[in-house]
């Protein structure tokens, strides 16, 4: 097969798709619509299951929580065969990604579409030395392993709650998936799997917030 010749708007895509077996060399992207989009910065939680606000580093975002589903529901959305969702979490305090000991992890978190979950992985914000290092699975899937905060996009704030005064123990990421999805209305939901038994307080101990949700609707051909 000829693939000399792609749009750049595939190219792009292919940049950023999970499933290489949705395009091919004669994709074309036909139509890509914002449908929704929302850095809560104007206090809006219209749509939203279980939403609440929190000021976090002078910044409005959603959260945070630990092993507690958040949802935004979406109605009218334009024609489509594709759905591309970026999300922008913070990942607060003791997160100890792959560790497998059932008593502090593994750390765990998910997000789906309607009933369908989309992607799975685990964070850390563990230091990493040469003879201490929690792996995470991100930017991969549960249960690869990576150095902590690989693939972040901010590493440099603080906790959140047991570690609020320490630098570094919260992590920024962007995640972005595409799935194939052609409904006018979708549910799309984020929650954990975090294990904390050794703590008193584990919503203290490790959490989570929403930055930030993008939505794009795509017509690929």
């Amino acid at each position: 097969m000829d693939c000399n010749i792609w749009s750049k708007g595939v190219k792009a895509l292919l940049l950023l798709m999970t499933a290489a077996s949705l395009f091919s060399c004669t994709d074309t992207l036909e139509s890509d619509v914002v449908v929704y989009s929302n850095d809560f910065s104007d206090l809006d939680l219209q749509g939203f299951e279980n939403g609440r606000f929190l000021v976090f580093e002078n910044d409005t975002v959603v959260g945070y929580y630990h092993n507690e589903e958040l949802a935004v529901n979406l109605s009218d959305m334009p024609a489509h065969n594709l759905l591309k969702v970026t999300l922008e979490i913070l990942i607060h305090d003791t997160w100890d990604g792959n560790t497998s000991d059932g008593v502090s992890g593994p750390d765990q978190w998910f997000f789906g579409i309607d009933n369908e979950e989309v992607f799975r992985t685990s964070f850390s914000n563990s230091p990493c030395e040469s003879t201490y290092c929690l792996y995470q699975s991100y930017p991969d899937s549960f249960s690869q392993t990576n150095k902590p905060k690989t693939g972040a996009i901010q590493t440099n704030m603080p906790g959140l709650c047991i570690f609020g005064t320490v630098p570094n123990y919260t992590t920024r990421y962007s995640i972005s998936k595409i799935v194939e999805h052609s409904k006018s209305s979708t549910r799309i939901y984020m929650n954990s799997d975090l294990v904390a038994t050794n703590s008193p307080d584990p919503k203290c101990d490790e959490s989570w917030s929403l930055a930030k949700i993008t939505v794009e609707a795509l017509i690929l051909k």
